[in-house]
């Protein structure tokens, strides 16, 4: 058991030397495991290959073989987390958004702000629990301690400050039905006496709490694996001749040549229906543009479209029979654990619709933020800019293609569920341009993202590159995180007025 403890503290060291995007320094960590290793200490293995459990490894940036830009992305990831994580060399296919992220996250979590540091890592945990994302929760427990938290706290909510616990409402509407958030759920953390918050804590808060749920959903939605030297990452067993044990068997991992048997890793199609299937999405966006340029609905007939597709995203949901990622129990650190996602108009509830045109993030969430927190409304803004308007004019084998309208469908969507209308956008084109299995995998990334498996990964876009599927996961994120804002935003303004 020493030994094998002992194996596991230099699992870092095992990640340092394969994962470090400095050369030297790659050499020198792996012969110091060499030397390790001769000594009969046995050093622990990452269970399945590579950062995703939906992405073969082999089409991966791989460490090593970055270009200049990823390998000043990379250098500095590392500098300021002190490890190259696996959401980082997955993001990597999109160099501009993860240059912008790693910025935010960093002034989040270690620039100055009005919570310190251990707070905001304690509701980083707050936050992926309510995903049971036990990924992003076993970073945060890391660096919680390391940045002097209290190890009672980890033992559950109930040992937190007061202050943190009041949190708990807060974070379960906002993770599942933000949409129900007033200002009196406002006034009751600014007005708790001894344990209240101020404003501007309540901003930091805030869009931590809803960064860590969106970046829940990319984990679940990119099937990011276990860090090595996080429980789940690792295993002391040896690999068998085939180069795979029965642990990765049973923990969904097969061979490296099984993995990579079907193009862009999905289910065996044949070419010739999936070329169809990105020719025929090409054709409805075409039909789409010219049918605009032609004529214009009313506004009562967009209003019409707009209710029809929010009332349909209810009827969109994942077969529960499926089989999700394990993760171990992370429900200690948040309460009410049977709360999660509803649809907001079911058994007969009314939302009113929130109007983008009463409310936007541009006009109003935007300047509220970079009020009470300086400079993090400029870095959440061109994070979504960023995400809303990336192209590189291809959809799968095709170049030089707009696919402006694709996103602002996907974006719109994701929006729609939430109740969130754009009046200057056509709902109807929704329905043309994602299809059924396209909007399953959407809903659950988005609202129930714990659920998310490879079948539903692997069946949407069959033709499309991974780094496409990540493209839309950024999307995803973005506009998950910015409807949780504008709900909170405009719950904390008309506390204000």
């Amino acid at each position: 058991a020493g030994r094998d403890g002992l194996g596991e503290a230099l699992a870092r060291l095992l990640m340092l030397s394969k994962r470090c995007p400095f050369p030297d320094v790659r050499e020198k960590s792996a012969a110091i495991l060499s030397g390790v290793q001769e000594l009969g200490i046995r050093i622990p293995r990452p269970l399945g290959h590579g950062p995703s459990r939906f992405i073969p490894e082999k089409e991966t940036i791989q460490v090593g073989k970055e270009d200049a830009t990823m390998h000043t992305l990379f250098a500095e990831s590392f500098a300021t987390l002190g490890r190259l994580d696996n959401v980082t060399l997955v993001m990597v296919f999109h160099p501009q958004y993860l240059e912008s992220f790693l910025k935010t996250q960093h002034y989040l979590l270690q620039m100055d702000g009005p919570l310190p540091l251990h707070y905001r890592h304690y509701i980083g945990i707050m936050a992926a629990a309510r995903h049971q994302c036990s990924y992003l929760v076993n970073l945060h427990v890391n660096d919680f301690l390391h940045v002097g938290g209290d190890p009672k706290w980890l033992n559950g909510l109930e040992n937190a400050p007061q202050k943190l616990q009041n949190l708990g409402e807060l974070n379960k509407m906002l993770a599942h039905r933000p949409w129900l958030i007033t200002k009196e759920h406002i006034e009751q953390l600014l007005k708790t006496e001894e344990n209240s918050w101020s404003l501007a804590e309540l901003i930091h808060a805030v869009v931590l709490l809803t960064h860590y749920h969106s970046l829940a959903s990319f984990t679940f939605g990119c099937g990011i694996s276990p860090e090595i030297d996080c429980e789940g990452g690792h295993t002391f067993r040896p690999p068998s001749v085939s180069n795979y044990c029965i642990c990765d068997i049973t923990n969904g991992y097969h061979g490296v040549d099984e993995i990579h048997a079907s193009p862009a890793g999905s289910i065996p199609v044949s070419s010739t229906e999936s070329v169809c299937e990105v020719e025929a999405l090409m054709e409805k966006m075409k039909q789409l543009q010219e049918c605009r340029d032609e004529e214009e609905a009313s506004q009562e007939e967009m209003a019409t479209r707009f209710e029809r597709e929010k009332r349909e995203s209810m009827f969109v949901c994942s077969s529960e029979d499926e089989e999700s990622a394990a993760t171990r129990d992370v429900s200690r650190h948040f309460e009410d654990t049977s709360y999660g996602y509803k649809d907001f108009s079911r058994h007969g509830m009314h939302v009113p619709t929130f109007r983008v045109q009463d409310y936007s993030w541009e006009d109003h969430g935007y300047s509220l933020v970079n009020r009470l927190y300086p400079d993090v409304g400029q870095l959440l803004d061109e994070k979504f800019h960023i995400a809303y308007n990336l192209t590189y004019n291809t959809m799968a084998m095709h170049k030089d293609v707009d696919t402006s309208m694709l996103r602002r469908a996907i974006w719109n969507y994701i929006h729609c569920m939430f109740g969130i209308r754009y009046d200057d956008y056509d709902y109807g084109e929704i329905n043309q341009l994602l299809d059924r299995s396209f909007k399953v995998y959407i809903k659950t990334v988005v609202c129930t993202p714990e659920k998310t498996t490879k079948r539903m990964y692997d069946s949407f876009w069959r033709q499309f590159e991974h780094s496409e599927k990540v493209h839309v996961n950024l999307l995803l994120v973005e506009a998950r995180m910015q409807a949780e804002l504008l709900y909170a935003l405009r719950a904390i303004t008309r506390y204000m007025t």
